[in-house]
């Protein structure tokens, strides 16, 4: 028995869903009926994008881990914390529940957005023959996970506020914090950027397990 034959794309029979309102236009109206916002088949320049902002998170992430990121001042005794100094204290505190989520918002989300990032658009540069659904579900717990990245500027906001209503702490944000919520933020535009279409027109299979 033969298999089916592939259904044919939108693109191929000049329709398209609107970005904004989802209805499905026709390509030669140029804009949305329903919203008019401006409708195109695919973003091509979405990969050059997508990869310029992540490359540019990925050598930020090395201030960002690097420097320090919050300034503690104790009866002039200055204390200058990097994001793993910072956890290696909480440990010592023997506050370990709050050291492993800051881990986890700090160092090891970010790095596995970027990993993440990386590994999907390599997949449609190169068309790398992982499953097309794989990559689909990964990519959407990156953007599930990418809103929890900011919990570590949230601490140090926070900290900072309540430390500062005393009057012998002094707690504030050290450059790093702005390296890190570039990385964030350019992370979380990288993803925002692709079109994911281009996953389904460049890793060409006869079925979605390739």
């Amino acid at each position: 028995m033969s298999k089916l034959s592939r259904p044919p794309q939108g693109e191929s029979l000049g329709l398209t869903n609107c970005p904004t309102c989802k209805f499905l236009c026709h390509l030669e109206q140029g804009n949305c009926p329903r919203c008019g916002q401006a409708v195109q088949s695919r973003d091509r320049t979405s990969v050059q994008k997508s990869w310029a902002l992540l490359i540019t998170a990925a050598i930020l992430l090395f201030p960002a881990n690097l420097y320090p990121i919050t300034i503690m001042t104790s009866q002039g005794q200055v204390r200058q914390d990097t994001i793993f100094s910072g956890i290696n204290h909480l440990v010592h505190l023997d506050l370990l529940p709050i050291a492993i989520i800051l881990f986890t918002a700090s160092i090891l989300v970010p790095m596995l957005k970027i990993f993440g990032l990386a590994l999907y658009l390599t997949a449609i540069s190169y068309r790398l023959p992982i499953s097309k659904k794989t990559l689909m579900a990964g990519f959407h717990i990156i953007e599930w996970i990418g809103r929890w990245s900011m919990l570590d500027l949230f601490v140090i906001s926070i900290t900072a506020a309540l430390i500062n209503m005393g009057q012998i702490w002094d707690a504030k944000p050290a450059p790093a914090a702005t390296a890190f919520a570039l990385v964030i933020l350019l992370t979380q535009l990288a993803a925002k950027v692709l079109d994911t279409r281009l996953l389904w027109d460049r890793l060409e299979s006869k079925d979605d397990t390739n």
